[in-house]
């Protein structure tokens, strides 16, 4: 450790850093995630009108979603389920308009829940698909959803704890009027944050799984390792990933380290 790094002084300048990163990060992926779902509320909303308008029927959905896959076939959002997941989210909440009357409490101003761009502070955006999807089957009316959404937001929730706080009836005991819904980012630790930052609708909407970095190539590949030794063939086992290696008063980090019965393996990447 160098004589910098033994200051407090700088202990608490680094962290303060720590601290920006982690709440850019946070920032980022919360803008992604809300981009992401008004996109979903657009195409709820247009599908919904052309089969009431246009009369086009079921086999509208089937349709939009092949056309897309085509033309974005790295976003696992466009099944034909996940697009009736978009229909079914928008009209729960279009039908009930409480997002619409909440933000009309707010900003004093009448707005149409169909313009998304009205919509961008509605906290229904502010958590990920997956709690979204989890609330509006779950809640029986609108006002206990839009009671779990909040409470996600507050509290920092997981799915996992959602559905636990959903299953014990939270509402029941607990559920009040409705409060203006004042819009802040996750606590940077907590399970909604992680949540929101590894979503993976989030990551196909932008495209970037088919493009590996370095460290996302070494995680998949360990997490998988039982299939990669199988691929390997007989006789390999597993040492460990960033195994240190001392040479000369030197130390190398070997990215992935294997042995065999008469030779040990390494994996280092250029």
């Amino acid at each position: 450790m160098s004589e910098v790094a033994k200051k407090l002084a700088y202990k608490d300048f680094i962290a303060a850093i720590k601290s920006q990163v982690q709440s850019a990060q946070i920032k980022a992926a919360v803008s992604v995630n809300r981009e992401l779902l008004q996109l979903y509320w657009l195409m709820g909303s247009q599908i919904v009108e052309k089969q009431e308008t246009a009369r086009w029927g079921d086999g509208l959905v089937k349709q939009v979603s092949r056309d897309l896959q085509e033309e974005f076939p790295d976003m696992k959002g466009f099944s034909i389920r996940n697009i009736k997941y978009m229909k079914q989210w928008f009209k729960f909440w279009h039908d009930s308009n409480l997002i619409g009357q909440q933000l009309v409490a707010q900003n004093k101003n009448p707005i149409t829940t169909q313009v998304v761009t009205q919509l961008e502070q509605a906290p229904i955006f502010q958590i990920p698909w997956g709690q979204n999807l989890l609330i509006i089957s779950k809640a029986s009316i609108p006002e206990e959803a839009i009671f779990y959404v909040q409470k996600t937001i507050e509290n920092n929730w997981s799915r996992a704890v959602l559905t636990h706080q959903i299953e014990l009836g939270l509402y029941g005991r607990e559920g009040k009027a409705l409060s203006n819904f004042d819009a802040h980012l996750p606590a940077p630790q907590s399970d909604l944050a992680k949540q929101t930052l590894k979503d993976p609708y989030c990551f196909d909407f932008l495209t970037l799984s088919q493009k590996h970095n370095e460290k996302e190539l070494e995680a998949a590949l360990t997490e998988n390792i039982s299939q990669f030794l199988l691929e390997l063939g007989a006789g390999f086992a597993f040492i460990g990933k960033q195994y240190k290696l001392s040479v000369s008063d030197k130390d190398y980090y070997i990215d992935l380290c294997f042995t065999t019965s008469s030779c040990v393996v390494i994996w280092w990447w250029n």
